[in-house]
Formats: structure tokens, sequence, C-alpha cells
């Protein structure tokens, strides 16, 4: 399938988007998360202008590393991997001077959920602009972007809208848009101005995966027709039936606040992530995240977004009986799948 023939069906899916995950406006871009954040900074700020980030994970502690890169004066809010932070934290931090607040509506990579309502709140009320990583929470963590008032939203195609990475899609407030108008960092391909230019003509500057477009229109089609309340509903179910069958096992999570999205769980003392996830993938076929930086080797991630079903619920956690077993882990076997099916049953 060419561009020619992608091309028309552009608006409708703008409009799905729109509809199905509630944004005002939306740009869908050939790109991947990470240069998403890059371009969210680069198109809309100024070298020398102060914005907040908060480092409570990986990807929260990325956008003050692109600050940097460019030339912004960053105020990182170092906060501990694990929890969320509050409204009243990001106030503490909140100057006339602060152009931008960066955010993550999941923190991936300790499955924490951040209350993006309260941040909103107290950004709103002062000249910043409030700008939300929703790559992994999307569908699963609750987002009202327009009715809570956040400016930014960033997505992705490889999480809760199920097709592989390779396109994102930005939503963009009237606010934001004014900031974009004044930006002076230097660009040229994450430039949100070029991209609107295009967009607004039905097109993008540059060629798209073509192949990723015809698959996030099928699965729009999908979210449209589930609806996003119930999807929403499904990822909380299934999320909670993965905690209760963690903690049946005795196993602790890590998240202080869990997201929907994915749940962090701590290996049980003596037991390393690393060797966890590799054995569950090599022998049963099931494939987990473990941890980063600091958390490698302390933590794995089970997903519970975008196409799941009970029954792939409850393999997941049979297979960590299974793997944590075979590693000598006492446990009592059944335990974490009884618990697991007794939420999935209701």
């Amino acid at each position: 399938m060419t561009w020619e023939q992608i091309q028309p069906i552009l608006p409708g899916l703008a409009m799905l988007l729109v509809l199905t995950v509630v944004f005002w406006y939306v740009i869908i871009r050939p790109t991947r998360k990470s240069q998403q954040q890059h371009m969210n900074l680069v198109s809309a700020l100024t070298p020398g202008d102060r914005i907040v980030t908060v480092n409570g994970g990986k990807f929260g502690e990325r956008w003050g590393q692109i600050g940097r890169a460019y030339g912004l004066d960053v105020d990182e809010l170092m906060i501990e991997w694990g929890t969320a932070v509050s409204p009243a934290q990001i106030t503490e931090h909140l100057t006339d001077e602060v152009k931008a607040v960066y955010i993550q509506l999941c923190e991936t990579s300790t499955g924490v959920a951040t209350d993006v309502k309260g941040i909103a709140e107290v950004v709103g009320k002062s000249g910043a602009i409030l700008v939300v990583d929703a790559i992994s929470g999307l569908l699963c963590d609750d987002l009202l972007t327009d009715a809570w008032g956040v400016d930014i939203v960033v997505g992705g195609s490889q999480k809760g809208l199920m097709i592989p990475p390779g396109v994102a899609f930005v939503s963009m407030s009237k606010k934001a848009w004014g900031l974009v108008e004044k930006s002076a960092l230097p660009r040229f391909y994450f430039d949100f101005a070029k991209h609107k230019k295009s967009h607004d003509k039905d097109d993008t500057p540059y060629t798209p995966a073509v192949s990723l477009i015809r698959a996030l229109r099928e699965t729009l089609a999908l979210v449209k027709a589930e609806g996003r309340d119930t999807m929403l509903a499904n990822a909380a179910h299934y999320a909670a039936a993965i905690r209760a069958g963690m903690q049946a096992l005795g196993l602790d999570l890590f998240s202080q606040a869990p997201s929907n999205a994915v749940t962090a769980v701590r290996m049980p003392e003596g037991a390393d992530s690393a060797e966890f996830v590799k054995r569950l993938g090599d022998t049963w076929g099931v494939t987990f995240a473990g941890g980063q930086e600091a958390l490698q080797g302390k933590i794995f991630r089970i997903a519970s977004m975008g196409y799941l079903n009970d029954f792939d619920v409850l393999t997941a956690v049979a297979a960590v009986e299974y793997a944590l077993h075979s590693m000598g882990v006492s446990l009592k076997p059944g335990a974490g799948v009884q618990a697991a099916q007794k939420v999935l049953m209701g």
C-alpha cells in the first residue's frame, strides 16, 4: 500500500483519536516515544526557558536529560522511584519563570500512576503549560485531556493501541500553540509548526510508516466499538487480578500508586529479576520486563494493556509460580492463580 492510498484516511484517524481518547487537536506523526518527547521540548520552548520535570523513574528522568541537552533551565523534582509526585510538590516548584511542567500518566519503569487531574489544577493556575507522557497509560489510566486542562499529551501506537511502535500522536491546547509560535530552539524534523501545516492539509511532512497507519485505523475502530470506558475498566480489572495473584504468592508490589497499565513487583530476597525474566521467556515463552537502572535485577513488570483476556492473565500468573519455583523460591503452588481467578470471575 502506498502513501497516496493511506493519505485520504488521515482525517478520519485524527477524528477517531479525538472521539475515543478525548483530545482537542491531534497530530499523527511518523515517530516513536523518545522522538516525541524530544519534539515536545524543542517545538515549544526557547533556550534558557525554565521547566519542571519529575524524576520518579527512567522515563520521567528522560524529560530532564533532553531539556539539558537543549540548554533549558531544568528544575528536576527528584522523588523516590515507586512513589507518585503530588500536586503539592509540583506547586512548590511553580514560579512565574516556569514555562512548562512535564509528567508521566504512567511511569512505565516503576508502574506508578500520576494524579494528572490534581496536577493540572495547580499548573492551570500558573502561566506554565502541562505536558503529559501518556505512552503507556493511554486507555489504561484515566485521562480527560480537555476537561482537566492538559495542554500537551503524547501518545503512541505500541501500548494501549495494540500495534507495533512507529506512530506517535500529540494533542495540543491553544495555550501550547502559543508557545510553539514563539519557540526559538533549533529544529528541522522535530517541528510542530511544520507538522501542523501538513496535517491541516491531511498530509504529513515526511513519509510515515504506512502499514502502521493502516493498522491504527483498525485498532481505533476496535476502541470505538468497545468504548473508552470499557477499555479503562478492562485494564483496571486485569491489573487488579495480577496484583492479587502476586500478593497471594507473598510478593510485594513496588509501586505505592499502582498504574492499571503495568504492575511492578519486587523480586524475593536473593533472586534476580534478570534471570527470572530470561527463564520465563526461554522455558515457558512468556515475556515480562525487568527493572531498569537502579532497579535492574530487583523488580519485574507485567503489562495489563491493550488486547488481553482472562487466560492471558492466568497464564502470566501461573508462569510466575513456575519460574520462581524453578529458582528455588518457596511458594504455595496455585495460590497466585487462585487469587487472580477469583478477581477475574468476580
